[in-house]
């Protein structure tokens, strides 16, 4: 089978790769021209004008790095090749704490690294896989379409370049990522009713990137995403001695603009007791990169079940994306790739309309649980910070919400705990899944919500203070 991908991004590439294992022909179409580069000079001159985060914080976590060497293992091994840091948080807390190691810590390895460095690994291996052929700086401007027999949905038959080229197809997928054109393009095929929820997450982030003299990494003395009330502070490791700090704030708080002077964010890092030493370094950027108008997205391309458009499919962040404060995108996108592989295998010549609407239907069941757990993550955590901005407690019945915090306060209290807690971190298992383990739930009985954020560091106050 022919298989067009739209967009040569981490889960363009990976979905090529996938197919083209079970002897399918991929053409893999970017709009961005540049070629990537070396992955060891990557950070410094690799543009992607389509990816607006490409310099900012990344974390790969364990359920990418588990579905990569299951199913890519030549992914794997070159991101460790380049210099990827493998990383297990649960190695590095001390058995006191952990209860010693235990069978199944493997799970909670990570292959992280900065996403130029992964992004330019990824695109290595796509270029020497059989069957997948790779065309940078070829902008696609719409679809190709046949009507459907009977006058049902659409039915894409390829896409037209902006060039006027008109390339045909077996089947299109379409992986454009967070800024996917593609309810514009159905739209100008008459493909109608596909429904999108839309909304600004309401976060954004201040980060800034360094790098070691002798290629070791901070001391891990925390979490990697604490909250310190009203702020909360990623610290990721990534490849070859770098890795990143950044702080996440309300988009709502004025007074946090004032970090994007790079000597007030230090000021601001060296508050917080847990991640201040991450910035005793040499910095590897000019200043401090802000992200903001993050959205949190979702589509339905089969509304009651009935799709708008066959012959395409959409994956990952076409389909869905959401604030990456948690790191999961790659690997629900991951995850997305690996199920759309697994449907193509199993259809064999299934009819347009039936592999669209289940496509719908695994999409629903297997990765929208995922969606919307990060959501209500998120939109508790911000209703949390103006909660304490405002100077009043955050106060919520959702049983979810305060099992959550149960969970992350007393899970260096107990190794089993600790355990369910990083598994959510790492993407393993879903928050719900974890709550409703009889081993958790039991543990958890009784123990307080702390609703109102870590207090180990600065209060809101003395926050203001330094940022003047």
């Amino acid at each position: 089978m022919k298989v067009l991908v739209t967009g040569a991004g981490m889960m363009g590439l990976c979905s090529a790769m996938l197919l083209a294992q079970d002897g399918h022909e991929v053409l893999v179409l970017e709009r961005d021209p540049a070629e990537p580069p070396d992955p060891s000079l990557a950070w410094e001159s690799w543009e992607r004008r389509g990816v607006n985060q490409l310099r900012l914080a990344h974390f790969f976590l364990a359920r990418f790095r588990s579905l990569a060497e299951a199913e890519l293992p030549e992914l794997a091994a070159a991101l460790t090749a380049a210099g990827a840091c493998r990383y297990n948080i649960v190695a590095n807390i001390p058995d006191e704490m952990k209860g010693g190691v235990r069978e199944g810590d493997d799970r909670f390895d990570c292959i992280t690294g900065r996403r130029t460095v992964v992004e330019a690994v990824t695109a290595s291996v796509a270029e020497e896989t059989p069957g997948v052929t790779v065309r940078r700086g070829a902008a696609v401007a719409g679809l190709l379409a046949s009507p459907s027999a009977g006058g049902g949905a659409p039915h894409v038959t390829g896409v037209e370049l902006e060039d006027g080229e008109r390339i045909e197809a077996d089947l299109v997928v379409d992986a454009t990522g967070r800024r996917s054109p593609l309810l514009r393009w159905l739209s100008d095929i008459g493909a109608g009713g596909a429904s999108e929820a839309l909304e600004d997450s309401g976060f954004i982030y201040y980060g800034r990137h360094f790098r070691s003299g002798d290629g070791s990494l901070p001391f891990m003395l925390g979490s990697l995403k604490q909250d310190y009330g009203s702020i909360s502070v990623l610290t990721l490791p990534a490849d070859n001695g770098t890795w990143s700090v950044t702080l996440i704030a309300s988009s709502k708080d004025a007074a946090m603009r004032a970090v994007m002077d790079p000597a007030k964010w230090a000021e601001v890092v060296r508050m917080l007791p847990l991640a201040a030493h991450w910035i005793d370094a040499e910095p590897i950027d000019d200043g401090v990169a802000m992200m903001t108008k993050i959205e949190d997205r979702i589509r339905d391309f089969a509304p009651g079940g009935h799709p708008v458009v066959t012959g395409l499919l959409p994956v990952a962040d076409s389909w869905s994306c959401t604030n990456p404060s948690l790191g999961r995108g790659v690997s629900i996108g991951m995850t997305h790739a690996v199920e759309l592989r697994d449907l193509v295998r199993r259809s064999g010549d299934l009819d347009p309309v039936k592999l669209a609407a289940e496509w719908s239907e695994v999409t629903k069941s297997e990765l929208q649980p995922w969606y919307d757990a990060t959501v209500r993550y998120d939109r508790h955590r911000l209703d949390q910070i103006h909660a304490l901005i405002d100077g009043r407690p955050y106060e919520t019945d959702d049983e979810e919400w305060l099992g959550t915090r149960r969970l992350e306060t007393s899970g260096l209290l107990d190794g089993d705990l600790l355990r369910a807690n990083i598994d959510v971190a790492m993407c393993l298992r879903r928050i719900d899944e974890v709550l409703a383990d009889p081993v958790v739930a039991g543990k958890l009985e009784g123990v307080a919500a702390g609703q109102g954020g870590a207090q180990l560091g600065p209060n809101r106050s003395q926050v203001l203070e330094v940022l003047g």
